[in-house]
């Protein structure tokens, strides 16, 4: 059986998040980070995007979650068409991905079991029994199913991170965005992280993640999709330092 499309972009632009709710003005071309971007992706697939600072790679992560406006092109992400979707569409999209940010973003003041709950509830879980199975399935998959209770302040940099991938996972996407997601770890604690988007992609969620580390994809070889000068392009792994650097 084939696996289902999640994302699929034809002659995309790609603009700079420049402004402020979602208003359909017109572009200016200064705006424009990348041009012409033709992207698919599967379920279960792992895709690494890979380019300097400035070159696209969050910009293309915000537009598929529609945190920035689709002017040009066709694109659609887990069913939804981003040239029509609507504001009140948008987070029934963002349930059916899991976003996995660098900086955490994770409620401070409440404990592990918590920030996992008051996403659930938030998000249509109403079964109690329901929403603690499943919170126990998301710590059991990242390792902290021994850490329910506490603090974020009380957890390493690795560990909240493993939260916060705990929380993209609670809704059972079919897709989860990563925006470099071992930037500020260790390589050991870089290599967990890996490890368990490896299992998430073997389970049939697609995982796109932005990365400069280049040592990580030579250890966890995958799709890689390359920005450069305005543009994308699927790129060998061995081709990657002199491109990039």
């Amino acid at each position: 059986m084939e696996n289902k499309r999640v994302i699929e972009l034809k002659g995309v632009s790609i603009y700079h998040d420049d402004t402020t709710g979602r208003s359909k003005r017109a572009k200016a071309d200064s705006d424009l980070v990348l041009s012409n971007v033709n992207l698919t992706v599967d379920e279960g697939e792992f895709v690494y995007l890979i380019g300097r600072v400035g070159s696209g790679k969050s910009s293309l992560l915000k537009t598929l979650y529609a945190e920035v406006d689709l002017y040009d092109g066709e694109a659609t992400v887990v069913g939804f068409d981003l040239r029509t979707i609507k504001r009140r569409q948008i987070p029934h999209l963002r349930r059916a991905m899991g976003i996995v940010f660098q900086d955490f973003q994770l409620l401070t003041d409440r404990n592990v079991f918590l920030n996992l709950y008051d996403v659930m509830r938030a998000t249509g879980w109403s079964n109690e029994s329901d929403i603690r199975s499943r919170i126990d399935e998301v710590l059991h998959l990242v390792g902290l199913e021994n850490k329910t209770y506490k603090m974020p302040f009380e957890l390493s940099g690795g560990e909240q991170q493993r939260l916060v991938i705990a929380r993209a996972l609670v809704n059972r996407p079919r897709l989860l965005l990563a925006d470099e997601p071992t930037g500020n770890l260790d390589p050991v604690t870089a290599e967990g992280i890996m490890e368990i988007f490896r299992k998430i992609a073997q389970s049939g969620c697609a995982v796109v993640m932005s990365t400069h580390n280049i040592s990580l994809i030579e250890q966890y070889p995958s799709r890689t999709i390359l920005f450069a000068q305005g543009h994308i392009s699927e790129v060998d792994v061995n081709t990657l330092i002199d491109a990039v650097n």
